[in-house]
């Protein structure tokens, strides 16, 4: 096979899959995230966690005494399903948007506009510190929704912009023109001439943007702003935030405080989501290439 990076990518994430399947049906696994804060050598001796790598842990354990690679294990299908998740609405959205922006007089178009500039001027980490921290979505029910909802609208404007450009250079070529010509709406024209024809390029920018959400979770979760969160009364007129998720973003972000203690306790959920997005990063270029051959 000559696409070797896109060969790489499919197996990194078919691994990173087939993990996150199977990996938390092991009862070690399961076991492993089990607290287990001291153990005891003899009679007299014991130790503390955090336990550095070794046979036993070769990860090593956080500051709780739970083997890390279990926990890389058991988070990982939380964190694809939290990627993917944010990832689809964006561009499905990002679609709906550019069909109803695809005239000229649309009011749509000025909201693609708008949304582009808006995510142009602010970097998506700032809008997300300063959404997620607000008092009303901090202590929703529904905080979790609310900021999945978020994370995937913020930058829909920039995709949406995309799409709308390439279809602005579309919309000259002769096939679209004769489709215009044997009377086809714009819902037609759109589902089957653009479409398709955009569909190489939005499966490329997908991946790509797969690769941009890892990242983005990972700077969250080093500034201690948590995505699977919510609010949980503890006594009346008290409460706290509580992690429903072990997804890698978390991780790493539960154990920054740790590094002193333990450089491996926030390194391998580091290193985790590096290779995830490494592997969307490598499957966006993969199919780059393969697409710019066929």
């Amino acid at each position: 096979m000559r696409n070797k990076i896109l060969l790489f990518g499919t197996i990194m994430l078919a691994v990173i899959i087939l993990i996150s399947l199977v990996g938390p049906l092991f009862t070690n696994v399961q076991e492993g995230t089990e607290e287990q804060r001291m153990v005891f050598i003899n009679s007299t001796t014991y130790e503390r966690a955090p336990f550095p790598p070794s046979l036993q842990h070769p990860f090593g354990t956080d500051d709780d005494g739970r083997d890390i690679l279990s926990l890389i294990i058991m988070g990982a299908k939380d964190t694809l399903l939290l990627i993917f998740s944010i990832t689809v609405i964006r561009y499905l959205a990002a679609i709906v948007l550019a069909f109803l922006g695809s005239s000229k007089k649309s009011p749509f178009r000025l909201l693609i506009y708008g949304l582009n500039g808006f995510a142009a001027s602010l970097p998506l980490i700032f809008a997300a510190i300063l959404f997620i921290t607000m008092p009303m979505f901090t202590f929703s029910p529904n905080r979790v929704i609310w900021i999945i909802l978020f994370l995937s609208l913020t930058d829909v404007g920039k995709v949406a912009f995309i799409i709308q450009q390439s279809m602005s250079s579309l919309s000259h070529s002769q096939f679209v023109e004769a489709g215009v010509t044997v009377g086809n709406k714009p819902l037609g024209l759109f589902t089957r001439y653009y479409l398709p024809n955009l569909l190489p390029e939005l499966i490329v920018q997908f991946f790509m943007d797969l690769g941009k959400v890892a990242l983005l979770l990972g700077q969250l979760g080093i500034l201690s702003i948590f995505v699977t969160q919510v609010f949980v009364q503890t006594n009346y007129g008290y409460g706290e935030l509580q992690n429903t998720s072990l997804n890698w973003s978390t991780l790493l972000g539960m154990a920054r405080s740790d590094i002193l203690r333990g450089f491996w306790i926030p390194f391998f959920p580091a290193l985790a989501l590096t290779f995830l997005i490494f592997t969307f990063n490598f499957i966006g270029e993969g199919l780059r290439q393969h697409f710019s051959r066929v």
